[in-house]
């Protein structure tokens, strides 16, 4: 008789889908080989196209129970789809450390921020035919104060069957103090997961991938640490692409993401993903 443990389903979500052909088409790779079950979708960036959608949709096809969902963007150097958005930094909205300051001084227009991802949304389903699986957002912006109460009520009317993804994680305190990102993440979802719960808007139970990208580690490492304990239905967030000239002028995150992708795509993912008594399928 076998006592063992039937594997635990997780999402393993790359994000950006959009921001440039090379993301792209890493992403759509990882999906055709079975590496990833979830993507999320920039609507406001550069290689989103019809063309582009339909590879994405074709890729998923062949992948069982493969998620699409709208990676809500809200910072810079993007640019809202709003005409009279605010507030913006030379047309775009503001960078990240602005975009969070604003939000704990109650500075935002929650109401601009709600018409803003009903029109993302919106977007979405011009694009795909249908309302996203998940909605999550650009550099956790989903998390911020008074965004979140906006995120939530824009999925809760455009979405309604639609999951959230949260950003805490399942781990004693004293791992947690050891990564301040991932700490901060933690105390930004501890209210979100309230709202999302006093709204009946369901979401991941546990999340992992946070770490310093302006470091170059041992994605492989890291991959094993995420998956430490991942329950069922828990996320863990990759960031795989091949660089190429949009990357660059949009983003720091570059030659990592190739990292990313080499491991994704290697041998060692698979009996990885055993260890841990873990299933993307």
């Amino acid at each position: 008789m076998n006592d063992a443990a039937p594997p635990r389903r997780i999402w393993l979500c790359a994000d950006d889908y959009g921001i440039s052909e090379g993301v792209n088409r890493a992403i759509r790779e990882l999906i055709g080989q079975g590496r990833l079950n979830a993507t999320s979708v920039m609507v406001v960036g550069p290689a989103i196209g019809r063309g582009e959608v339909t590879a994405l949709q074709a890729a998923a096809a062949g992948s069982p129970r493969c998620a699409i969902g709208l990676h809500a963007t809200l910072t810079a150097p993007f640019r809202p789809l709003t005409m009279h958005f605010r507030p913006t930094d030379g047309g775009m909205f503001l960078p990240l450390p602005a975009m969070l300051r604003s939000g704990l001084l109650r500075r935002l227009d929650p109401e601009m921020i709600h018409a803003e991802l009903i029109d993302q949304l919106a977007a979405f389903q011009d694009l795909f035919g249908r309302p996203p699986d998940f909605v999550d957002g650009h550099q956790h912006a989903q998390l911020f104060p008074q965004v979140r109460d906006a995120f939530l009520r824009a999925v809760k009317q455009a979405a309604p069957a639609a999951w959230v993804r949260q950003g805490g994680r399942l781990q004693p305190l004293a791992k947690r103090l050891g990564a301040p990102k991932a700490l901060l993440l933690d105390v930004l979802s501890s209210r979100f997961r309230k709202l999302a719960t006093r709204a009946g808007i369901p979401f991941n139970p546990a999340f992992a991938g946070a770490y310093d990208f302006s470091k170059t580690p041992d994605f492989g490492v890291l991959m094993g640490q995420f998956l430490q304990g991942m329950p069922e239905g828990g996320l863990v967030m990759c960031h795989p692409g091949f660089v190429d000239e949009t990357l660059i002028s949009l983003d720091p995150l570059t030659t990592q993401r190739e990292s990313e992708h080499a491991f994704l795509a290697g041998a060692q993912m698979p009996p990885l993903l055993a260890r841990n008594n873990v299933t993307l399928g």
